[in-house]
This record gives C-alpha cells, structure tokens and sequence, in this order.
C-alpha cells in the first residue's frame, strides 16, 4: 500500500516521509526478514502475513516518528489497534535485539572518557501565584449565602 508509493520516491524524499535513508530502510527489512526466517517455527506452514514487512516496518516508523495512536495507525493500515500493537512490539524487539542498532547501556555511558560539556535544561514550568486558602473566609461566605429564615 504505502511502500509501493514510497519505493519510488528519491532518497531525500524517502527520508523527509519515513525518518530513515532508503538504504537504511532496506537494510532494517533485511534484520527484519532474516530473523524472522531464523526464528519461524515451520517454514512450510501458517497463514500468511496481512502485510509484508516493509509495510510492517513503515507501520512501525509511522506509529513512532509521527506520535500516532495506535488506533489511528490501523485505520490507516487496515488492521485492529491490538494487531498494531503487536506489530509496533514485535518489530521493536527485533530492532533492539541487532547489534547494529543496539545503545549502550547507562553502565557503558558511565565508562566513557568524555566529559559532559552541555547542559539542557528545561525552563517550561514556572511557579503560579494563586490565593491563599482561608478558611474562615470560605466559611462565612456559605453562611452568607443561606438566607435568614432558613437558619430556624
């Protein structure tokens, strides 16, 4: 569906529409293909996938680059917002699984010999000024509100 319209796009525009090089791209596919073939329990057997794995993969780039429901990827794509999740899951972990695209962990960062030169700091909440809570005031305001004869 959206890969054959995305296949033929130049590179800038691949990368402009998904976040990723086309060649980047392709190569994720080619993790996502081979460890899939490793890990299929009967090759010969099962229903086939409703989507192939690019479409999978720009799924996946959608629901993360665009911040995106899931609910919403699966109007787009056609699929239940549970299926979109279980995609979203099984294409992240593969992903992260690959030596390629693997972080180092916070223990990794510690050891490294460079020192932090910029600090980001983020200044979005700033204190507001708000009356104080009075209690003999709120109070007296309700028995103002009551009229007289309602008190016998």
């Amino acid at each position: 569906m959206f890969w054959k319209v995305l296949s033929k796009y130049s590179s800038a525009s691949f990368k402009r529409a998904t976040g990723v090089h086309k060649e980047v791209f392709l190569e994720l596919t080619e993790i996502i293909r081979t460890f899939k073939e490793i890990h299929r329990k009967s090759p010969s057997s099962g229903r086939k996938a409703y989507l192939i794995i690019e479409e999978q993969l720009l799924m996946y780039l959608m629901y993360i680059r665009e911040y995106r429901t899931q609910f919403h990827v699966g109007i787009a794509y056609g699929l239940s917002e549970s299926r979109v999740c279980e995609c979203v899951k099984i294409i992240e972990d593969i992903i992260i699984q690959d030596k390629r695209y693997h972080l180092s962990g916070k223990k990794e960062l510690l050891k490294s010999e460079s020192s932090i030169e910029v600090v980001i700091i983020d200044v979005g909440e700033s204190p507001l000024e708000r009356p104080k809570k009075n209690k003999g005031a709120i109070i007296q305001a309700k028995r103002n509100d009551i009229p007289i004869n309602s008190r016998l």
